[in-house]
This record gives C-alpha cells, sequence and structure tokens, in this order.
C-alpha cells in the first residue's frame, strides 16, 4: 500500500500519485506507477473504478491495453500479475488464497452493492478453496471519527435513524441536520465474516485524519491517488 510519499508529483499531487484523472501530469504518473511495479517486483493492473461490484478475472491482455478496465475489484491466479486499486478515502480490501489473489475497491456504494461478497467468491473460484482459507487486509480510508454520512447510508446498508446498528453513531451536524458517523471498517469486517472470511487484519488508518501521510478527497477535491496492490510471488 502507498502513501502520498516518495514519487515524483507535485503540488497537491505531491508526491507518489499514481490517479491519472486527477490533472496530474502523464509522464509523472507513469512514472510513478513503475516504481510501484519496481518495488513489488510485479506488473500491477489499475482499473477504471466506478463504485460498483464488478469482478475482473486479470489475464496478461489487461496489461497492454490502452484503456484500463472498468471494474471495481480484480483477482489474478498469475504470478506477477498484480491486482491494483486506487484510492483517496474509500477502503481498499486485499485478498490472498492458497493459488490466487484479489482487490477491491470498497467505498460505502461499492460495498452496499456486494463488491466484497463478489470478490471472496471470484477468488475462491480461481483458487478452488473456501472463504474460510482467504486472508483479507484493510488499508487506509476515511476513519470512523471522520466519515459524516446522511440516512441515505444507512438505509444502504439495511439501518435506519431508529436502528442504525454499530457501524453506525448518530452526531448532528452544526446546522442541526441529522448527521451519522460510519465506520467503514466495520462495516467490511461484518459482511466479510458474514461470506465465510475469518482472517482478517488492518482497518487501523484514517486517511482524513494524516493529510501529510495520506491522500484525502475530503480534505482537498484535487487530491492523488493511492494504491494497494497484490500479487503471487
Amino acid at each position: 500500500m502507498t502513501t502520498r510519499a516518495g514519487g515524483l508529483s507535485q503540488g497537491s499531487h505531491a508526491s507518489m500519485n499514481v490517479g491519472s484523472a486527477v490533472g496530474d501530469e502523464p509522464a509523472v504518473v507513469q512514472a510513478n506507477r513503475a516504481l510501484v511495479a519496481q518495488a513489488l517486483g510485479a506488473r500491477p493492473v489499475f482499473l477504471k473504478q466506478v463504485h460498483g461490484a464488478d469482478v475482473l478475472r486479470l489475464n496478461a491482455g489487461h496489461v497492454e491495453g490502452v484503456e484500463p478496465p472498468v471494474s471495481d475489484a480484480s483477482v489474478s491466479r498469475t504470478p506477477g500479475l498484480a491486482c491494483a486499486i486506487q484510492v483517496a478515502d474509500c477502503l481498499p480490501v486485499l485478498f490472498a488464497a492458497p493459488g490466487a489473489v484479489g482487490g477491491a475497491h470498497a467505498g460505502w456504494r461499492g460495498l452496499a452493492a456486494g463488491v466484497l461478497e463478489h470478490t471472496v467468491a471470484e477468488v475462491c473460484a480461481a483458487a478452488g478453496c473456501a472463504p474460510a482459507e482467504l486472508h483479507a487486509w484493510l488499508g487506509p480510508c476515511i476513519g470512523p471519527q471522520q466519515f459524516e454520512v446522511g440516512a441515505e447510508v444507512l438505509a444502504a446498508f439495511g439501518a435506519s435513524p431508529q436502528a442504525p446498528g454499530e457501524a453506525f453513531v448518530y452526531r448532528p451536524n452544526a446546522a442541526g441536520e441529522a448527521r451519522w458517523l460510519a465506520d467503514l471498517p466495520a462495516l467490511a469486517r461484518q459482511r466479510l465474516r458474514a461470506a465465510g472470511v475469518r482472517a482478517l487484519s488492518g482497518g487501523r488508518w484514517c486517511t482524513l485524519s494524516e493529510p501529510s501521510r495520506f491522500f484525502s478527497y475530503r480534505h482537498d477535491a484535487r487530491a492523488g491517488r493511492m494504491v494497494a496492490v497484490v500479487s503471487l510471488l
């Protein structure tokens, strides 16, 4: 998982921006992505993420494509062909199994749509294993003390203002409007456990609380993007 340090970008993108759609210089973005590939020792496949729940099975052709494939999760069975998930407040989740790896972009929309459940199923199908054999790692995202949401987000997860559940804490804003603090990693853990995943780690870093370490869209709409990557050796 990259932070915002160690790259070549300047200004609000400084310095390890890997996002190609945030106004950074294309050549610099490619140079930063090359640094990630060199550090990983693998070829990351970057996606065009749309806050959906589709999962892409990677192959060598995806590395050579001119346009990034549209998907919010990917799975790889090929050593050296890496799953890459870009974030700047949304939650990246990486999966490791005996013979396959995966990555998912789990903002609240994708999470509510089932992106984690779909990725678990695809990694298990690729590896020929059960969910209990997976390990899932949750990366940095906007934290539970910072992620303010409205009632529509509660509704997306089957909760309500009257029965918000443990992942939502009521906190009205300065204007007195009803708002809740959402715990994105907790929602992800609930869904992963329900899908049969038992080995969970990470999910302890808040991107909005550490703007010098992480890119955060809510801190700065011009922010760059970080990437979580995983591959088979």
